[in-house]
């Protein structure tokens, strides 16, 4: 058997399709209640179901085997484990953003970002070899900026509407980011047939729907 950690929420939604595609019976998932760990009806596979930065630890600490978990976690969280596909929903990108019109790089030396990701935050800065102080953001990281509590921010910027509705801009991409299926080191070894044949079936539609568009 391989156990699968799922990212509960809009990824849920998207792997089960996935796997259902696959051939997987997701019939249990689909209607799950309160329930947090399901038995495909048709595969000697468990699913669980955690939050985003969960997905990582339990596959780091070996109690799931595999993992679907967003790039943008996977940055921020560490990454001890095998990032195995690409599975080709959940795009979007990481942005630096603002106050609309400024020139964040422009005047003072010192700059303040705010951002829920501050792994992420730093290492772009440190690659650009600019020195800033990061302050952590849980809730709505766009605040910042319009209460002077931050030059910039940098958070996940999918449609751009909300900072467009908040008077801010993307000033710079930071990088692009997509869901991911993570699998477990020793797991890659010891259940290499059955973590082959979950990559071979998600593989096969991930190119159908490629192929399709």
């Amino acid at each position: 058997m391989i156990r699968i950690a799922l990212t509960k929420g809009r990824i849920e939604k998207k792997a089960i399709e996935l796997l259902t595609e696959a051939g997987y019976d997701c019939s249990e998932l689909e209607d799950k209640g309160r329930k947090l760990v399901f038995k495909l009806k048709n595969a000697d596979i468990e699913v669980v179901l955690a939050k985003a930065a969960d997905v990582i630890t339990y596959i780091e600490h070996g109690v799931c085997d595999a993992g679907i978990v967003g790039e943008d976690t996977i940055m921020e969280h560490g990454k001890w484990f095998h990032e195995i596909l690409d599975l080709g929903f959940g795009k979007c990108k990481f942005a630096l953003a603002g106050i609309k019109g400024m020139n964040f790089y422009e005047g003072y030396s010192h700059k303040v970002i705010a951002s829920k990701y501050p792994k992420v935050t730093k290492n772009f800065f440190n690659q650009k070899g600019i020195d800033v102080e990061i302050v952590k953001i849980e809730g709505s990281v766009e605040l910042a900026p319009i209460l002077n509590l931050a030059d910039a921010i940098v958070d996940i910027v999918e449609t751009g509407s909300t900072l467009r509705e908040n008077g801010l801009e993307v000033y710079e991409d930071v990088a692009y980011i997509s869901t991911r299926l993570i699998v477990n080191t020793a797991s890659i070894k010891l259940k290499k047939a059955e973590i082959d044949d979950l990559v071979k079936r998600l593989s096969a539609v991930i190119s159908k729907d490629e192929n399709d568009a």
